[in-house]
């Protein structure tokens, strides 16, 4: 087993991921296991959050994207679900201080739509605050899904070929990434899954097809800088061939 960091490797430095995306699990066992509410869970969870932008910003990793609702999680029961909306929106507002003072800048990916009208607003606000910020950018995954980002971008490119502003031939991996949410940020470099669980859960599907993967078995309330320092550990020892020899 390797031995845990609480700082980055020369090789980990010369060999960061631009794009690190994060898939946020564990939050209900964490409360489970200790007899707590889930919402318990939710707010530690929150403070990993914190702690990971944090590391992320200080060591120059460029884009985070943290998978924090996803479209199936409407499904969850209407109390808990309220919940986590009034702790977002809480987040987002009590954030904008400590994300100011880290150079973050924020963005959000899914279908905003489908959030309360109090948490639409909050995030409007919070990006205008953070809109000067040139660090670190957080992406938030809300109310999102990998299979409907697709679908959405299929029916936009189907609609534009229908009314003759573009050629189906032309079609290509390029233009179907330039009609998905992500279509301004690069692809992950780094995906990390805690709490030991080794599927996607419909996130960054098309995104993620060379990305790699380090899966721990780390809850997400106790994941913290050290946790993320040996995943980005883990990375540099990878050999990234894209389907190519090496």
């Amino acid at each position: 087993m390797t031995a845990p960091v609480s700082h980055l490797s020369a090789e980990a430095k010369a060999t960061l991921p631009a794009h690190v995306a994060i898939i946020m699990d564990g939050n209900g066992r964490w409360a489970k296991q200790r007899h707590l509410p889930r919402v318990e869970g939710h707010r530690q969870g929150a403070e990993s959050v914190r702690a990971i932008v944090r590391a992320a910003g200080e060591v120059g990793v460029k884009y985070l994207t943290v998978y924090a609702f996803s479209v199936e999680n409407w499904n969850r029961p209407k109390d808990e679900v309220d919940t986590l909306m009034k702790y977002l929106a809480r987040y987002l507002k009590n954030e904008i201080g400590e994300l100011n003072r880290n150079n973050v800048r924020l963005e959000v990916i899914g279908q905003i739509y489908r959030l309360p009208e109090f948490v639409q607003q909050q995030l409007e606000k919070t990006k205008a605050a953070l809109s000067r910020n040139n660090g670190l950018t957080l992406i938030l995954a809300l109310s999102y899904g990998g299979r409907t980002e697709i679908v959405e971008a299929v029916r936009e490119i189907a609609g534009k070929a229908r009314e003759g502003r573009l050629d189906p031939a032309e079609v290509d991996e390029q233009a179907i990434s330039q009609h998905l949410y992500t279509r301004h940020f690069p692809d992950p470099d780094l995906l990390i899954r805690t709490s030991g669980e080794q599927r996607l859960s419909n996130f960054l599907l098309w995104q993620t097809s060379y990305a790699e993967f380090v899966v721990t078995p780390t809850l997400w309330p106790d994941f913290r800088r050290q946790q993320f320092f040996d995943a980005l550990e883990e990375y540099a020892r990878r050999h990234r061939r894209f389907g190519g020899l090496g």
